[in-house]
């Protein structure tokens, strides 16, 4: 069945539409907020808590992505919402790694991201490198580059929004 149907039957209480969605998201769900939390508990408790909204809210809820897309950037949002609550972020480079179900779609993940950054146009890229790898602000790109924070700002849109596309869709909530 598709998620399409199953949402139907799911707004109008289907129990097992229900679980039929749970058993074939929870698991990838709480893989991918492993990544941002680095605790297996934090994200199995979150992702029980968004089924359990969902649940809760079925009647209302309505969904302009895919339902995978919903479910990825509600998971997304709340990982950043427990991370600020612990007043605690990571860096990319300190996301932990271990424990993340298969090492090769991590490998084969980071050598898509690093395919679309390489894909950037000339100053596209340099701008994005500036602010993503070197860790530079806005500002300090526009003043070194001699050119407007707006500029800037664009570039890196422009950017995320080519990698989102180069992605595609099994990884477009990852920028």
């Amino acid at each position: 069945m598709n998620d399409i149907f199953l949402l139907r039957l799911l707004k109008s209480g289907d129990k097992q539409a229900f679980k039929l969605l749970f058993d074939s998201y929870f698991e990838a769900l709480c893989r991918f907020m492993y990544i941002y939390l680095g605790n297996k508990q934090d994200a199995e408790e979150i992702a029980i808590d968004i089924f359990m909204y969902l649940w809760e809210n079925r009647e209302k809820i309505e969904i302009k992505l895919t339902f995978k897309g919903y479910l990825f950037q509600t998971a997304r949002n709340r990982c950043l919402n427990a991370l600020r609550d612990r007043k605690n972020t990571l860096a990319i480079d300190e996301i932990p790694q271990a424990d993340m179900g298969s090492s090769l779609e991590m490998e084969e993940l980071s050598r898509l991201i690093e395919e679309a950054v390489l894909s950037l146009p000339g100053r596209c890229h340099e701008i994005f490198v500036k602010s993503r790898e070197e860790k530079l602000t806005n500002q300090e790109i526009a003043d070194e580059m001699n050119i407007s924070v707006k500029t800037v700002e664009a570039q890196i849109t422009k950017a995320l929004k080519r990698i989102r596309e180069f992605l595609g869709e099994q990884y477009y909530y990852l920028f």
